[in-house]
């Protein structure tokens, strides 16, 4: 399967290019969102409210608020306190890093607690605030979009679980679809279930499900989105030697999952902290949130499993974008956030962009895009010893936090730009190239080597670069460069040349050009 390739024919038409001149003159404000869930109150704060936002501080509170209700369900006392401190603290350091914007957002507990618009009026007190009660269906609509900003056009059904509520959602590509629920499936209270009796919690379940859950009519793919089922797959990950450590993205047959979320759900406590790399905050719910997992999928039945590390938060920030920023490339635009501020030349990875464009003949928009980002990131790191450009460059960016990228897709990118730096896949002591196919571990290769040659042709200049011209021919590379060109080629430039011949077993030549439009034999 070609990297970024799956399911092409979904695709809708989209221009995917590097504006230079738009990221340069953008001028970000950070951004903050709030979440105040059954489980925890999180704060947010993202560099921009953009495309691809990176978060700049990330801190929740356990408080709990699906635990603090009293016999009337009301909360009590002690866990509203609990909240507005945690709430107090969120706004002194939001106003601290001089935040231009903070939006907080209320889930199921606030919804279910009978004394809930009172909390909400003391936070507006106590902290500014004007808290937003979403409805269930809010809530699922929001987290579908956060999958839909997460992801390249994604396809099929999201489900986000959280300490009190599970939603689903369907997405169709850019847009939500109209099928949606919410239900009390929550960790927290599944394992109140549990607690009481683990077979009867498992009818309940299931009954809940059956009467609520809608049919998987799109592409048969699931959408995981919640701290309990990232939680599942980092475990899955660590037991399995992922060599990537970026739960976003981790995508792998249902089936698989079903059996693992079966036996986790099974566990008691103790035997849960004994698995790898298990949060020490999910271990006395991840069985809940294992059994509700196990369940949605003997309804569903869908074919693979996809997890997201975007949800509810991302949704909502996704939802303030205008439609014209909503439809930029996510990958794109963070490859660009990330790498042209490194930049030698800002205005450099653009010209590769353009220099490459014909380096694949039938390259479909999936695989555009990861050139793009891969010219974007094309001279982060420049300022490193030459000795480890090359294998620190490929282990930063595959564990780096990009959004609408695969696991396949970060393998690719961080061979590419490995290769740019002259390194080898053999020469480091890492599986995660083994998890692109052999043709797509060739193309990231060639890609590699055709920009390391671009750069030292041109110096990194654009306006050099223009001078010359990659063709692969059935049997040769040659680079063309214009007889009017005052840069001539090197030793230097000849053995870029061979580098890349050699990786495609083809001779290489340097030719003089008197145009772009004359043939050249």
């Amino acid at each position: 399967m070609s990297v970024g390739n799956s399911g092409a024919s979904h695709f809708e038409p989209r221009s995917v290019e590097i504006d230079t001149k738009r990221i340069q003159a953008h001028t970000p404000e950070h951004y903050g969102v709030i979440d105040v869930g059954s489980n925890s109150i999180r704060l947010v704060v993202y560099d921009d409210l953009a495309r691809a936002p990176f978060p700049r501080f990330n801190e929740k509170s356990m408080v709990a608020l699906g635990n603090g209700l009293d016999d009337e369900g009301a909360f009590t006392e002690e866990i509203m306190e609990h909240a507005l401190a945690a709430l107090a603290r969120f706004k002194a350091i939001s106003e601290a890093m001089g935040v231009s914007r903070i939006d907080v957002l209320a889930t199921e507990a606030m919804r279910r607690a009978k004394n809930g618009p009172d909390l909400i009026a003391r936070i507006k007190e106590r902290t500014g605030f004007t808290p937003r009660l979403i409805s269930g269906e809010e809530e699922a609509t929001f987290a579908a979009l956060g999958v839909i900003s997460g992801f390249f056009q994604p396809r099929g059904l999201v489900g986000d679980i959280g300490g009190g509520s599970l939603e689903i959602a369907e997405v169709l590509g850019d847009r939500v679809g109209d099928r949606k629920v919410s239900m009390p499936l929550g960790a927290l209270p599944v394992r109140a279930m549990m607690e009481k009796d683990p077979e009867e919690a498992k009818k309940s379940v299931d009954a809940i499900l059956d009467a609520n859950l809608p049919p998987m009519l799109t592409q048969p793919v699931f959408h995981a989105v919640g701290g309990g089922w990232r939680a599942l797959a980092r475990i899955h990950m660590a037991m399995n030697d992922w060599p990537i450590s970026v739960v976003h993205g981790y995508d792998l047959p249902a089936r698989d999952m079903s059996k693992f979320a079966k036996s986790v759900s099974r566990m008691t406590p103790e035997e849960i902290a004994e698995l790898p790399d298990v949060p020490s905050r999910r271990v006395e719910t991840l069985a809940a949130s294992a059994l509700v997992l196990w369940r949605v999928f003997r309804k569903l039945k869908p074919e693979r499993i996809v997890f997201s590390a975007l949800g509810l938060r991302e949704g909502w920030l996704y939802a303030q974008l205008s439609e014209e920023e909503q439809y930029r490339d996510p990958l794109v635009e963070g490859a660009l956030a990330a790498g042209l501020p490194d930049a030698r030349v800002p205005e450099f990875p653009e010209a590769l962009a353009k220099w490459t464009d014909d380096l694949f003949p039938g390259e479909v928009l999936p695989e555009r895009r990861v050139r793009m980002a891969v010219c974007a990131l094309t001279d982060i790191a420049w300022r490193d010893h030459q000795k480890v450009r090359a294998a620190d460059s490929f282990l930063r960016i595959l564990q780096f936090p990009f959004i609408g990228i695969s696991h396949p897709e970060r393998a690719f990118l961080a061979t590419a730009i490995m290769a740019r730096y002259g390194g080898k896949p053999a020469k480091l002591d890492t599986s995660a190239t083994d998890i692109l196919s052999p043709n797509d571990r060739k193309r990231a290769e060639v890609l590699g080597r055709a920009l390391l040659l671009g750069h030292r042709f041109s110096a990194s200049v654009p306006e050099i670069l223009e001078h010359a011209r990659l063709v692969i021919d059935t049997d040769a590379v040659r680079l063309e460069i214009l007889e009017t060109s005052d840069v001539p080629d090197s030793d230097a430039v000849k053995t870029r040349l061979s580098q890349l011949a050699k990786v495609l077993d083809m001779d290489a030549t340097v030719e003089t050009a008197r145009s772009w439009d004359e043939d050249t034999d």
